[in-house]
């Protein structure tokens, strides 16, 4: 065992963490815009632009089949660009894949329809997914660490909450970009307002990539530089020192995803389609429920840093799994006021305690050297199970049990066991309580095993 002691710094070379953390969450903010601004226009319009079939089902069904590309490239992207992260250092990372996302989704914008390009179209299109679910990878590793690894141990949790809240940034402005458009007629909406919203994030990456331009490199990371601490293979090392870690990491994080993608993806369809709810009040809802989260996130957060990551972990499971059947009947009562607080409730507090927790909790399991590769594999492993099969898998079931949700919130209410028995074996990592140690204690990272 081995504990290493923190870069000192003094009041002069004090980092203003007002910056690193805006710096962190501007990536997380346009991660969650591009998301769901693609996610709309897939099941609105892209299916009918580049992807022309005879039966307008299978068009759609492609058109949202390119969501799972991006979320199957996540762990490609965390392979490479965490490689490079624990080598090169966080914050080159980080401009990369700011700008790499930014262009990606701009370029969406750009593209010609299949009626222009013919089967280029559709290409292009999965391509510049790719790119995105790549950049994503690596983006949210690089993004904690900034935050966490700036920040004074003890506060770790809050700090790098506050970057998870790029997440109910995001969805608002994505909801809020296609509500501004809803003055459009139909005609103008296909033919050149679906774009907007993808050309608009340049303004997004533009400042994003000046602030992360102007922020220093992690202290973390130049210790590491100074010791000789780095690994010339970063991800071999973290795999084969970390398996179990990794895996728990993977466990931790699966009922977090697979929860907000239910509500927001499969939710959304399952009250529109097979519910006839207005799409305009499920995506108020959705926003709502995002706005929420802006004080749920760091309130968890910070509640780690007191009392430890893993009861707060817990806590958030056991809450998914009370919710799992009520969020559903709520949204099933087809009254407004019951459906937005079900969609509000199923993610400020199902959803919300477990984010505002992770990014602490994931990454102090991995030592510095190791911690951008550890981290975002076990938060993108993840990726393509909760994000690309379960809300696929949820809506297979309601169209097998004749449009009951019963069989999805047993679906859930598995996933949340499985994360419990990962974080009962997962070693506490909030430097406050672990024993031994004060809350005044500066303890850079976990006991980890080098």
């Amino acid at each position: 065992m081995m504990i290493t002691q923190p870069e000192t710094q003094t009041s002069g070379q004090a980092v203003s963490m007002r910056k690193v953390v805006a710096a962190s969450a501007i990536g997380t903010t346009i991660e969650w815009y591009d998301f769901l601004i693609y996610a709309t226009a897939a099941s609105l319009v892209l299916n009918t632009l580049f992807f022309p079939t005879h039966d307008p089902l299978v068009g759609k069904l492609l058109s949202i089949g390119t969501i799972g590309v991006g979320f199957f490239a996540r762990p490609l992207g965390a392979i490479i660009l965490s490689h490079f992260g624990d080598r090169l250092g966080r914050k080159s990372m980080l401009i990369l894949t700011l700008v790499s996302m930014g262009v990606a989704t701009m370029l969406i914008g750009l593209l010609p329809t299949y009626e222009t390009i013919g089967i280029a179209a559709p290409i292009l299109l999965v391509v510049c997914r790719l790119v995105q679910g790549i950049a994503v990878g690596g983006e949210w590793g690089g993004a904690v660490l900034m935050a966490i690894e700036h920040s004074p141990p003890n506060r770790r949790g809050f700090y790098g909450s506050i970057v998870q809240i790029g997440f109910p940034l995001g969805m608002a402005l994505g909801t809020v970009s296609f509500f501004a458009l809803a003055y459009l007629n139909e005609a103008q909406f296909m033919a050149w307002g679906w774009r907007i919203p993808f050309l608009a994030s340049a303004l997004l990456v533009a400042i994003g990539t000046y602030i992360r331009l102007h922020i220093d490199e992690t202290p973390d990371f130049k210790q590491n530089v100074r010791e000789g601490k780095i690994e010339r293979f970063p991800v071999l090392e973290t795999v084969r020192r970390h398996p179990k870690d990794l895996l728990i990491g993977l466990g931790a994080r699966i009922t977090e995803i697979s929860w907000i993608y239910v509500i927001t993806i499969f939710g959304l369809s399952y009250a529109v389609t097979n519910l006839g709810l207005p799409r305009t009040l499920v995506l108020g809802a959705i926003a709502l429920g995002a706005a929420v989260e802006l004080i749920t996130i760091p309130l968890f957060g910070a509640l780690s840093d007191r009392i430890g990551r893993r009861p707060v972990y817990m806590l958030g499971c056991l809450a998914a799994i009370a919710l799992a059947f009520p969020i559903f009947w709520g949204i099933e009562t087809k009254d407004p006021s019951m459906v937005i607080l079900a969609f509000v409730v199923g993610m400020s507090v199902g959803h919300g305690i477990m984010y505002g927790v992770q990014a602490s909790f994931l990454s102090e399991m991995f030592p510095s050297n190791l911690r951008y590769s550890g981290a975002s594999l076990g938060y993108q492993l993840a990726a393509p199970i909760g994000g690309g099969l379960v809300p696929v898998a949820a809506a297979a079931m309601v169209g097998v049990s004749g449009g009951s949700t019963w069989s999805v919130s047993l679906l859930m209410i598995a996933i949340a066991l499985a994360t419990i028995v990962a974080v009962f074996y997962a070693k506490e990592t909030a430097p406050a309580v672990i024993k031994g140690y004060g809350r005044a204690s500066r303890v850079p990272e976990p006991l980890v095993s080098k």
